[in-house]
């Protein structure tokens, strides 16, 4: 009697193996990330430029910076710089400063309290409030300028800060509220469930549980908020004259039928280092904060 051989079953794992495509090296791996190495380099050098650009003029003199050939070989100069801090740059810095912080504080006390109404509790008819927050921001600024500068003059507020810290309040208040919101939003809601079965009050939970959850969003909407504050040039320039902020502040280098790019390039420059500096402090939480709740 012949005995058959009978055939060894295949385990799960051989056939899967065989039909499974070959893993990557490391080495592969490296290869393929080199072009969006390159790209993202490039990309960033691109966005670079204006700012070298602007850098390399601020150290020029004035007739090598009004040249039709950009010189990379040059005798460097710091007049320009010596004459933006000769010209009362402190005290349009300091006004810049007051009006940046207080108004980006007062932002936020008023746009969490929102945003908390909006999202986490939501109050009736919470969709058309939040149209009308946004619908503020339609209306261009030089239709509403005269209004707002015959206020101003009735109770007195010309030339003063605080008539620049009430706009920038309400220049940044409704972005601040629908950024808030959306971080808020994804706050998960068996959290709220358990502080609240524990006996924890609104103000305890918003103080200890919601607050430490969307710290990035805070700062980043904070971050930003005090970006725009810094930047805005309309209201400055109508509402105010010796008591103004730093965009203002670059005007007074621009004058007619004389060379002035090296030394507008030097205030320029200064002006923008404060922001820099800020943005690179708080650039990992202005990353978490753009990107809250984009990855569940």
């Amino acid at each position: 009697m012949t005995m058959t051989p009978t055939a060894v079953p295949e385990t799960a794992a051989g056939p899967e193996r065989s039909a499974r495509a070959p893993r990557k090296r490391p080495r592969d791996k490296e290869a393929a990330r080199w072009p969006v190495a390159v790209l993202g380099w490039l990309g960033s050098l691109l966005l670079f430029s204006p700012i070298a650009y602007m850098l390399l003029k601020s150290f020029q003199t004035e007739t090598d910076a009004a040249s039709p050939t950009p010189k990379i070989i040059f005798t460097p100069t710091l007049a320009h710089y010596e004459g933006v801090f000769t010209a009362g740059f402190w005290a349009y810095a300091g006004n810049s400063m007051a009006v940046a912080v207080i108004s980006t504080l007062l932002v936020l006390v008023l746009a969490v309290p929102a945003a908390y109404a909006l999202s986490v509790r939501p109050v009736r008819k919470a969709q058309d409030a939040l149209f009308f927050f946004i619908s503020t921001k339609m209306m261009p600024v030089a239709a509403g300028i005269i209004p707002i500068y015959v206020v101003a003059q009735k109770l007195d507020l010309l030339n003063t800060v605080v008539v620049l810290v009430i706009l920038h309040l309400g220049m940044n208040l409704p972005l601040a509220v629908w950024m808030i919101r959306s971080f808020l939003q994804e706050v998960p809601g068996e959290v709220l469930e358990a502080a609240s079965m524990d006996g924890a009050s609104r103000l305890r939970v918003m103080r200890s549980i919601i607050l430490p959850l969307v710290r990035p969003g805070l700062w980043s909407t904070a971050l930003l908020c005090c970006v725009f504050s810094w930047n805005e040039y309309f209201y400055a320039v109508n509402l105010t004259t010796t008591t103004s902020t730093l965009p203002l502040f670059m005007q007074k280098f621009l004058s007619f039928g004389e060379l002035y790019t090296a030394q507008v390039a030097a205030v320029a420059t200064v002006v923008s280092i404060p922001v820099v500096i800020l943005g690179w402090m708080c650039q990992r939480s202005l990353v978490r904060g753009l990107l809250f709740g984009a990855v569940k």
